[in-house]
């Protein structure tokens, strides 16, 4: 099995395209990077010496929203949440005077996830078509191998890629975000919230965690991919269907989501994990255990058309 990933692994990194995506994805986050300090230089927002006051105001803004009886369930919690994160804050003194530092930077770099996304999806798209395209399967079949091992290489190397690209993005705007805006001055804490109660974690950890979940979407498209190109054996319908997805499939499932409930069973109402951090679930009763769920029973079904066909598949031709 080794053997047989160092192989996948040789055929991509041997393309120039693999080396234009690295350089690529190094260049736009540089760009990014130099964006950021050129909006934070331009934009001085002076220290809120009122923070203290300003949360108490807003908390009692959210108190007459929760009065509202024509609020969802999921709406209300989340009021809640931010009354009792605001509490939290005024009694332990956690100011909301924060500068940009290198989290705020790692943060809103996890918008440039999509292009690691992008990348993997075309190497996932033409990891097994194009060894139809090519003619080179039946070398790959003619080994006393099994066929499942054989694909099960394919999506290792696909997972790897993909992992790499992941940490190359996390790694070089860490370093981007020390050298261009450094570490904060205060350390203060990243504040959760879980069964009812506010609790404090590192940001260091928040940050991976948050990167992590935004990575979701690229995983679950990306098996996609892959399985597309498994059974059709075309990596350009595989490539084209999976980046259209990527690019509306959450806006027209936001759109069946107001009106359908069983929207909540589509793949894309639950991929975007970071709603259980920051904000509400697109449907009521939703939750991040329930979203799990889906998602690997979407992930268990591509696979298994994956490697059922592929196993099936006539390759005399």
């Amino acid at each position: 099995m080794i053997k047989l990933i160092q192989n996948e692994w040789m055929k991509i990194r041997k393309r120039s395209s693999t080396w234009i995506m690295v350089v690529t994805l190094l260049i736009i986050v540089s760009l990014y990077a130099a964006f950021s300090v050129y909006q934070e230089g331009g934009i001085q927002v002076p220290d809120n010496e009122n923070w203290i006051y300003g949360l108490q105001l807003e908390n009692s803004t959210f108190q007459d929203e929760l009065e509202n009886t024509a609020l969802s369930k999921d709406k209300k919690e989340y009021l809640q949440k931010q009354i009792d994160m605001n509490n939290y804050r005024i009694d332990h003194d956690i100011s909301t005077n924060t500068n940009y530092s290198v989290w705020s930077f790692l943060s809103d770099s996890t918008n440039l996830i999509i292009l690691a996304g992008l990348f993997t999806i075309i190497i996932a798209g033409g990891i097994v078509a194009n060894e139809f395209s090519w003619g080179t399967v039946k070398l790959l079949l003619i080994r006393p191998i099994s066929r499942s091992k054989i694909l099960l290489s394919k999506y290792i190397t696909i997972l790897l890629f993909n992992s790499i690209f992941l940490l190359v993005l996390f790694g070089y705007s860490f370093l981007l975000g020390v050298i261009l805006f450094g570490m904060p001055e205060n350390s203060y804490p990243y504040l959760d919230y879980k069964n009812g109660s506010v609790v404090e974690v590192s940001m260091l950890f928040f940050t991976i965690k948050y990167f992590v979940f935004k990575s979701i979407p690229i995983f679950m498209l990306a098996t996609m991919a892959f399985m597309i190109s498994t059974v059709f054996r075309n990596s350009s319908l595989a490539i084209g269907v999976s980046l259209f997805l990527m690019f509306v499939g959450n806006t027209v499932t936001n759109i069946l989501a107001n009106w359908f409930v069983w929207s909540k069973y589509l793949l894309f109402a639950n991929t975007d994990l970071t709603r259980y951090i920051d904000g509400v679930p697109l449907i009521e009763g939703m939750t991040l255990s329930f979203s799990v769920l889906i998602l690997i029973i979407y992930y268990l079904v591509f696979m298994s058309i994956s490697f059922l066909l592929f196993q099936k598949r006539d390759v005399s031709t």
